[in-house]
């Protein structure tokens, strides 16, 4: 006859291998869902560094980034209040493609480019 011990003992051998099999399993379906997109995190680029902001220029499609404590350089004014793009390919970044601040400071479409 077997005493306790012994089946204690060997319980704990045949249990551990299934153990790890099921957390191997679970962690398998774990990187598949987060590879098949369970999981995406997006990141974007800033326009600027910090200490910066972005300036547009006047009549065009063009920006550039300025130092905080400095005025935009000749040729280039602040995007208007409410409407800076913050990072590459943000809703104000996508926008500025497409219009510009004409020399009377309006907001007005930007011409097609071919």
């Amino acid at each position: 006859m077997t005493s306790m011990t012994s089946m204690t003992s060997m319980a704990g051998k045949t249990c551990r291998p299934a153990v790890r099999a099921t957390a191997a399993a679970a962690l398998g379906c774990l990187t598949a869902a987060l590879m098949l997109g369970g999981c995406s995190v997006e990141y974007r680029d800033d326009i600027c560094r910090d200490g910066e902001y972005p300036v547009t220029s006047v009549g065009g499609t063009g920006s550039a980034c300025v130092a905080d404590d400095e005025q935009p350089p000749q040729g280039y004014t602040r995007f208007p209040e409410g409407k800076v793009p913050r990072q590459v390919d943000d809703k104000w970044d996508v926008y500025w493609r497409t219009h510009m601040i004409d020399e009377n400071g309006a907001i007005v479409d930007a011409p097609e480019t071919a």
